[in-house]
């Protein structure tokens, strides 16, 4: 019995410490999270406890469309990742790479485990965005063309477009490719 205490006590100290934010989710709502998911968001321990992930979107869309494409790559595969903009308790917004994972395939939201990686150090939020833009850049910067977003995000290829003039606008580039290497962070 000592050793599986001692195993428990080790899973749970590594838990604690990782360098890295680590959450634990049901069905979407805050089960525990460590020591450096506090760091980077900005909350107390326990603060977050039984509330909705929402908390940490900029924006309720972006909580749901973000929620729409998890739950399909967890039914195909288990695991979701991608790099997005999210919200520190002091409203300020931030760069973040997330990973996630399912216990159950068939109900992948019934438990999940969540890595947050904040990358504001090499991709600060600069420039104020709209949710929709916000949406646009995740996109741009995995690569997407504007048809492909286009077509995930249930939209026109000309609204794509005019949103990615916009961004272009804000962030004063005269091409795609800059536009890029600016929410990116390489400007």
């Amino acid at each position: 019995m000592a050793d599986s205490d001692t195993d428990i006590d080790h899973q749970l100290l590594v838990f604690d410490l990782a360098p890295v934010g680590l959450l634990v989710a049901q069905h979407r709502q805050i089960r525990s999270y460590n020591q450096s998911f506090c760091d980077i968001f900005g909350y107390p321990p326990q603060a977050l406890l039984g509330q909705s992930l929402a908390v940490l979107y900029p924006s309720a869309s972006e909580f749901e469309d973000t929620g729409s494409r998890a739950l399909i790559a967890m039914r195909e595969t288990g695991n979701y990742g991608d790099e997005r903009i999210m919200r520190k308790q002091d409203g300020s917004l931030f760069w973040c790479h997330v990973t996630g994972r399912t216990a159950d395939r068939v109900d992948p939201f019934a438990l999940t485990v969540w890595v947050f990686d904040d990358m504001s150090a090499e991709r600060p939020v600069t420039t104020p965005l709209t949710a929709r833009e916000r949406q646009i850049a995740r996109s741009l910067v995995s690569g997407k063309s504007s048809k492909q977003i286009a077509a995930e995000l249930g939209i026109s290829f000309r609204t794509v477009e005019a949103h990615r003039a916009r961004l272009m606008r804000k962030f004063d580039v005269s091409s795609t490719s800059e536009l890029i290497a600016k929410l990116v962070g390489r400007v």
